[in-house]
């Protein structure tokens, strides 16, 4: 099969059966791209999702521009930024031609409350597997930490968060090559 047409197809096939947006896609993103069909490496994939979560815009729609590109540039990008968008459109685009009609059913209600948990558990899990893969131990677990209480807490924008963190992995960098 023509790679525009599988990578178009494998996240357009992500994005229908993905609940819960970017985040909630990125284990099924992972599955495919790094472990089932090789396109990128563990630590290829984690690049492009901090990349991705870094720039503005929405994260699953830049996520698959961005590996889209590494693997074939434009026409990579085009074509995973298609599988990822379409799905979502035409499922909201059929929902808000009858939703109007069901609303107010409390199983409808209920239906969405119980999604939400699954939701948390898609975003939860790949996280942990990412924090194996970057390498984040004991010794390091307090920058996500003290990161997320500062902005949950504090009201600190991520971005000064962001710009904290390259900084600081700059510095930390340069030093490691100075000692080696």
């Amino acid at each position: 099969m023509n790679f525009y047409l599988n990578a178009f197809a494998t996240f357009f096939k992500i994005g229908l059966f993905t609940i819960g947006g970017g985040y909630a896609m990125v284990p099924l993103i992972e599955e495919e791209v790094v472990n089932r069909k090789k396109w990128l490496t563990q630590e290829e994939f984690i690049d492009l999702l901090a990349v991705s979560q870094s720039v503005p815009g929405v994260f699953a729609v830049n996520f698959s521009i961005f590996i889209g590109y590494k693997l074939k540039k434009f026409p990579g990008a085009l074509s995973l930024a298609l599988g990822a968008i379409l799905p979502s459109f035409l499922i909201i685009l059929a929902i808000s031609l009858f939703f109007h009609q069901f609303k107010e059913y409390e199983a409808v209600e209920n239906i969405f409350k119980g999604i939400r948990p699954a939701v948390v558990a898609l975003i939860a899990a790949p996280t942990f597997s990412m924090a194996k893969s970057a390498k984040i131990c004991k010794y390091n677990v307090w920058i996500p930490v003290v990161s997320a209480l500062l902005i949950w807490m504090l009201g600190v924008s991520p971005v000064y968060i962001i710009a904290i963190a390259g900084i600081g992995g700059f510095i930390y960098g340069r030093l490691k090559t100075q000692n080696s």
